[in-house]
């Protein structure tokens, strides 16, 4: 049976926070900012009404996912902080003597309760219209946009890797306070068996368990938490070296990430007003569309948009044309003339094609002809080709080389070369550096350079959460401001 949180519960000891929590406090003004009750409503379907014992309000255990992300604590961590900490119980609505949740609910929730939610555009779509509401934005905006990447939990490493290298980082707090502890740890297990690995763990946590004050200090704790996690994670079956969805995407020629991108369009007055969390190979300029009608749908009326070259394709030209949008970015040569449904997407990092796998050319070349239209021909690792699950009708058997060739065609978009050449284009485009500081701000700041899960829908969660903390701590400095 489902309880709804419509205020903090009487309490005797209620003065307390009056005491304690004082009125600036960051969680006592969000608490005021924002009415959650939402929440309630969007989870409530996924709750039994009838049957079983009362379930915690969704508004509180939601309300602890945002602590969470913006405290940057784990499961167990964040629950024994809940116990002591008043501003944290302030927070979710209970009175100071209540009891806390057992950790193993937030995981219950978030696979749970939030399946079949569309959190990311619903907390988005909530802080638009605070900051509207509080005249905090324009409506007819100017949207900067851009794409930030995540590394994968587990990264491109396998399971016994990572283990093993959580399971260093608790020896080596362990020996900040007692170095003699070492004689004391089991044999370091083979380097790729998952199973030796998980069993090493567990002996070296129980032996950091019976001595006598190691394990509950603060910062021994927190790593053995963390290696806690992974070890159940391993046991439930996870492949932690294969995170489902995580892909490779470069950075450029050279550089390389496991994970994901999360693609975002932001305001002049740096609040995030629609988002997609992709796989990492996803090329930037195809989201355009989508960012630009989930910004209309919260709320604004879309004047310009703000981008590098990764948004100059031909489909973002025409859609600019089609909703009379300003598109401040510079042609590519290669973007304009992409070919349709071939699956090959034109990485701008790396200014390599990469194909249907995920996998980066090896390098290209360019013809020049009297006759016709110059050509890019980009070249393809043929052993890769060979093996790979997605061969049939893109790969000939026998082939000794696969390319892949498009056509540069630099008399068509004349309107957008003509643009980019004015002082409106240039007065414009200085605003894109916004966009880079707000992706810096999200992963220093809230943790978003790491996935802290596996699973497009636990990263969904990560940037829903992470983006409503950012966004509402940019509306307070906003409403400080004004």
């Amino acid at each position: 049976m489902l309880q709804k949180q419509e205020s903090l519960p009487l309490s005797p000891y209620h003065g307390l926070y009056d005491l304690i929590v004082e009125k600036d406090n960051e969680l006592r003004r969000i608490n005021d900012l924002v009415d959650f009750s939402f929440i309630y409503e969007e989870l409530k379907d996924n709750y039994c009404h009838t049957n079983g014992r009362n379930a915690v309000c969704p508004v509180r255990m939601f309300k602890y996912l945002l602590l969470k992300r913006m405290y940057k604590l784990s499961d167990k961590d964040l629950v024994t902080r809940s116990k002591y900490d008043m501003s944290f119980k302030f927070f979710l609505g209970m009175a100071p003597e209540d009891s806390v949740i057992d950790s193993s609910s937030l995981t219950q929730f978030r696979k749970l309760r939030l399946k079949d939610i569309n959190l990311l555009d619903l907390l988005i779509q909530r802080t638009t219209e605070i900051a509207i509401e509080h005249g905090l934005i324009e409506i007819k905006a100017a949207l900067i946009v851009d794409s930030t990447h995540s590394h994968s939990r587990y990264r491109a490493r396998s399971a016994a890797q990572y283990l093993n290298e959580q399971a260093k980082a608790v020896r080596k707090a362990t020996y900040d306070f007692d170095e003699t502890i070492k004689e004391k740890y089991p044999e370091k297990p083979a380097e790729n068996d998952v199973k030796e690995s998980v069993a090493y763990c567990e002996k070296l946590m129980e032996v950091v368990k019976k001595e006598e004050g190691i394990g509950e200090i603060p910062a021994v704790k927190e790593k053995m938490n963390y290696l806690k996690e992974l070890v159940e994670d391993c046991k439930e079956g996870t492949e932690i070296s294969n995170d489902p969805d995580a892909r490779t995407g470069h950075k450029s020629e050279d550089t390389s990430f496991f994970g994901y991108k999360t693609h975002l369009a932001m305001t002049k007055e740096r609040l995030i007003v629609s988002a997609k969390v992709t796989s990492g190979e996803k090329s930037d300029g195809k989201y355009l569309k989508e960012l630009v009608e989930k910004s209309e749908q919260a709320g604004l009326e879309v004047e310009a948009v703000i981008g590098d070259t990764a948004y100059s394709g031909k489909d973002n030209l025409i859609l600019a044309k089609e909703k009379e949008i300003q598109l401040v970015s510079k042609l590519h040569p290669i973007l304009t003339n992409e070919r349709k449904n071939t699956g090959f997407e034109f990485n701008k990092d790396a200014d390599l094609y990469v194909c249907p796998a995920g996998h980066l050319a090896k390098g290209k070349r360019k013809t020049n002809r009297k006759d016709r239209n110059s050509e890019i021909q980009y070249r393809f690792d043929i052993e890769k080709c060979k093996v790979c699950p997605l061969r049939d009708g893109c790969y000939k058997e026998g082939a000794k080389s696969k390319t892949y060739t498009v056509t540069v065609k630099s008399t068509e978009h004349k309107e957008q070369e003509a643009f980019q050449e004015t002082d409106l284009f240039r007065e414009l485009a200085r605003d894109r550096y916004m966009i880079e500081a707000k992706n810096g701000e999200l992963k220093n700041r809230h943790g978003y350079n790491k996935a802290t899960d596996s699973g497009l829908f636990g990263m969904e969660i990560q940037g829903a959460t992470t983006i409503f903390v950012a966004n509402l701590k940019r509306i307070m400095k906003l409403i400080d401001q004004k």
